[in-house]
Order: structure tokens, then sequence, then C-alpha cells
């Protein structure tokens, strides 16, 4: 029977393809460019960052995707500037992360309300990975300030980093980054 580890090597051995850290087992491939020779602002990390980067955005999409929805709401629940959460809204719904809708309460001027789009849904894994974060290194005394459970069983929910073939990685992921058609060597 063979280990894992032999396996491990076994696989590696026969692992050729050019890698930014290198194989299977984090040894540098021959001849591959390290990370640095590549533009840093090719990568999706910095796309993403550059949309959705700064405390308010971040902040308004969680809100929204709590339910909070109106502007006003927005504005008392986060204690932020009317002109900084427009400036925001504005932002995301040019993004299509959120849409607005409108909405009219009876002998009222209609209003504008804010939902996530599909996109800014596919957000939520990242919020919840940074307030799973937050609650293992940042937490007060008192505990944990929400915890989140899935609305159909009750279960508390849980980040995981998966590969397609449906390995859990893990809280230490072993990670191999190839060289992809969007990277653009650095001049």
């Amino acid at each position: 029977m063979t280990s894992t580890n032999q396996q491990d090597r076994t696989s590696t051995a026969n692992d050729t393809r050019a890698s930014v850290f290198g194989d299977r087992a984090g040894r540098a491939v021959p001849g591959a460019p390290p990370y640095s020779a590549f533009e840093s602002e090719d990568c999706s990390i910095a796309r993403t960052l550059a949309l959705i980067g700064d405390r308010w955005t971040l902040l308004v999409l969680r809100d929204v995707s709590n339910g909070v929805r109106r502007f006003d709401d927005l504005v008392s629940h986060l204690g932020v500037a009317r002109n900084v959460l427009s400036r925001r809204l504005a932002a995301l719904i040019e993004a299509g992360l959120v849409a607005r809708t409108a909405y009219r309460v009876e002998g009222t001027r209609e209003r504008h309300e804010y939902r996530l789009s599909h996109a800014g849904r596919e957000l939520v894994p990242i919020l919840l990975a940074m307030m799973s974060w937050g609650d293992r290194h940042l937490a007060g005394q008192d505990g944990l300030p929400v915890i989140p459970r899935h609305a159909d069983c009750g279960a508390q929910v849980r980040v995981l980093v998966t590969c397609e073939a449906g390995h859990e990685l893990g809280d230490r992921p072993r990670l191999r980054l190839e060289i992809g058609p969007g990277s653009h060597r650095r001049e």
C-alpha cells in the first residue's frame, strides 16, 4: 500500500506544468518565472479590491445582504455620511453588484431600496470569510457579535476552501498558481 506522502512525491515528479509558486510540493519549477515577474494589477484580487476594497463599500454590502435596504436605514445603521453612502451605492449599482428598486409608502414620495444582484450575492462567502476571521482573531470578551446559521437546518455556517475534486484544503492550504492567459509580464 502506498502512503499519501509517496503518492504526493510520485504525482509531484510527474507534474511539469509551469506554476508561479512551484510544483505540488511547493518547490520552484525550473524555468518558471517568479510571481513578481507579472503585473500586480492583472490579479483578480487587485481588481476586486479596486471595486469593493474600502470599509464603507464592504459595510454597505454587509448591511444590504442582511436586509438593511433603504437609504435612510443604511445611513442610520452604518453611521455614514449621506454623500459617502450615495457614492458607494452608485458605484455598486454601476458595477452590477447592487440593484436599486423603487418603492412608495402611501402618502409619501417615491424612494428606493437596494438589493444584492446575483454578482453581489456571490460576494457573501467573502463577507462570511472575513467575519469568520474576525470572530477568531478580534472577537471581544463577550463573544461573537452574530452567529451565521443555515436558515433551513439551523447549523452554524462555515466557509471552506475546496478544490474542484471536492478535497477540503483546511487552514493551511497548499496552493499552486498557474500562469493564466490574462497574466502579463512586467515591463
